[in-house]
């Protein structure tokens, strides 16, 4: 059984799914987008400032189960446009720290609401 995990300080989900999931020792974290939790709108159409929100967005919800960007074991990002790769790998490194955590990244047909990014992870407790 898991126990769902809900912040207003990132955006509330647009479906039906939580924006994490308590199972465990594991936060399995749904994928986040770059909407700004207060007018549940992209903050810009720029795919860096989008990049910044989806990670702010990982980090309120980390914070929301008391855990940190430390405690992320394996993260996957989809992008619109693999072109974006490098400006988006340099933000979501900004963020975190070595030893990094597992990755993959991807390009896709298209994201949620036209995002240019979204990034889904699964933290570790302890």
């Amino acid at each position: 059984m898991f126990k769902p995990i809900a912040t207003d300080k990132a955006p509330a989900a647009i479906g039906p799914y939580s924006q994490a999931a308590d199972v465990g020792n594991l936060i399995f974290i749904s994928g986040q987008i770059p909407l700004d939790p207060n007018t549940m709108e992209f903050v810009s159409d720029d795919v860096k400032e989008q990049t910044h929100q989806v990670m702010k967005n990982l980090g309120a919800i980390l914070q929301e189960t008391g855990l940190t960007y430390k405690n992320i074991a394996k993260a996957s990002i989809f992008l619109d446009s693999m072109e974006d790769f490098a400006v988006v790998n340099e933000i979501y490194s900004s963020y975190l720290s070595e030893p990094y955590p597992a990755r993959a990244a991807v390009e896709v047909g298209k994201l949620p609401k036209g995002a240019k990014v979204e990034i889904e992870a699964i933290a570790v407790k302890g």
